[in-house]
């Protein structure tokens, strides 16, 4: 659906043009002539963006601007104002505007700071979306609920709505380029393209060709002009990934485009310039290689203009559940499986893993558990064995005097401990049973006599819940 724009203003002409050229652009528009008009809209609709005008017959737009952000909070609101005055506009900002323009507002001005806006708007109701609920709508490559991660949510979407560098650090696995996909689709280079490099793959010898691109001759095999990855780039954001891995020479290059935004072509002469937004990430402490020389310090604060730090997987405590539901969902629509879910026990076996290779390493070892699930429910003989053995080892602890952790429990024993779960949960219902478990009616009655050695699978339910009352 297209977004609403709010335009209020006393002026009839101005509302008239701002109207014509919102529309123009595809936006809906609502007009009202006055503060208590435009608070009567936000009665009934949620824009995405409310352009003020500050002098009005009746409440001014500094007085209506705190009342509509004790409605929507996350509103961004754009004052229009006639007069140049310092105080006035600092007033504005600290109420919370999100940005202000002069009159006559300048048309291209005013559509650049309506596009931020909107990309705002969409990134607070997202957050909004995420803290109600555990998936997050509209960005489904960001998930979770986590304290850690909600910051990083609110600090990619106050970051996306402008147009400096920034930093992504974490861990292998911990999803930086999500991140960056993330910061370029909510900022308003979002129509343009996002070029992503892994700079860790690239031989040395031909990192500055990558980046910069070559002139045809310019060295052997070079058969042919090459456009580089800032060249591609351009009107977009280029996202390198492990910037730590580029040569010295590569450094010295990155510096200079960055500074001047224009680079040359390997063996051209020719300067060319480049409309870029940089996202660069690492796992490496970019401060310890500039002490160890390792690393350019000039370059160092060129690119940790802004800093986001993704928190591993281990810090991140139940979003390890809420990333598995969605996985879950992805791998069984593509495999033609609808329903997918966690057995209780493997939901545990999950929150007790490390997962040191992080989100990969989890969306991995779903993959697996799809392939060998015979049913709806992924119990915990479908995990990888490593997940299993160390979940296991953490949910039986050390003892209080120090000494080592009991051995592993066996596949046999974690599907005997899940079985019996089960049937202990459904009352002795073995069809419940063997349904949360996945498995066919006949399938858990054969697991239970084997058990119980040759017992009936009945009586085994029976001794059960004996032992259990």
């Amino acid at each position: 659906m297209r977004e609403l724009i709010l335009v209020t203003d006393d002026d009839p002409a101005q509302r008239s043009l701002l109207r014509e050229v919102l529309e123009g652009e595809g936006y809906r528009v609502e007009l009202a002539a006055d503060g208590p008009a435009c608070l009567a809209v936000l009665e009934r609709e949620r824009p995405a963006a409310v352009c003020l005008d500050q002098r009005m017959p009746g409440p001014s737009g500094l007085e209506i601007l705190p009342r509509i952000h004790e409605r929507y909070r996350d509103l961004p609101v754009i004052l229009l104002t006639g007069v140049s005055d310092v105080d006035m506009v600092v007033q504005a900002m600290q109420l919370g505007a999100f940005d202000y323009l002069a009159k006559p507002v300048e048309l291209a001005r005013l559509l650049t700071v309506i596009r931020h806006a909107v990309e705002r708007s969409r990134m607070a109701e997202r957050l909004a979306e995420l803290e109600a609920g555990p998936a997050v709508a509209g960005q489904p490559n960001l998930v979770g609920r986590s304290p850690a991660m909600l910051e990083v949510l609110r600090q990619s979407a106050r970051v996306a709505a402008t147009d400096i560098t920034v930093l992504v650090i974490g861990e292998s696995g911990t999803g930086k380029e999500l991140a960056a996909r993330a910061i370029h689709a909510a900022s308003a280079r979002a129509a343009g393209p996002l070029v992503t490099v892994n700079c860790a793959a690239i031989p040395e010898s031909l990192q500055e060709s990558a980046l910069f691109g070559h002139e045809r001759g310019s060295f052997t095999g070079a058969v042919a002009q090459r456009k580089g990855h800032f060249e591609l780039a351009d009107g977009g954001t280029l996202f390198l990934d492990e910037v730590a891995e580029l040569s010295p020479s590569a450094q010295a290059k990155l510096l200079r485009v960055l500074q001047d935004r224009s680079f040359t072509r390997v063996g051209g002469t020719s300067e060319l310039r480049s409309d870029f937004r940089l996202v660069a990430a690492t796992h490496r402490d970019l401060a310890s290689l500039v002490a160890e020389k390792r690393f350019r310090e000039d370059l160092y604060f060129r690119v940790a203009v802004f800093e986001i730090h993704l928190p591993p997987l281990r810090e991140r405590g139940d979003d390890v559940l809420l990333l598995a539901s969605r996985f879950l969902g992805e791998l069984g629509q593509a495999a033609g499986r609808t329903g997918l879910r966690l057995a209780p026990e493997s939901a545990d076996l999950l929150r007790a893993y490390s997962w040191p290779g992080n989100v990969r390493e989890l969306e991995n070892a779903l993959q697996r558990a799809v392939v060998v699930s015979e049913g709806e429910v992924i119990t915990p003989a479908d995990l990888p064995e490593r997940i299993r053995t160390a979940g296991a080892r953490r949910a039986n602890g050390l003892a209080e005097n120090g000494a080592a952790a009991p051995p592993p429990l066996t596949l046999a024993e974690i599907e005997h401990r899940a079985i019996r779960a089960a049937v202990e949960r459904h009352g002795g219902n073995l069809t419940e049973a063997a349904d949360e478990l996945g498995i066919g009616r006949s399938t858990l009655y054969r697991k239970l006599r084997e058990q119980q050695a040759g017992a009936s699978a009945r009586a085994v339910a029976r001794e059960l819940l004996a032992e259990r009352r």
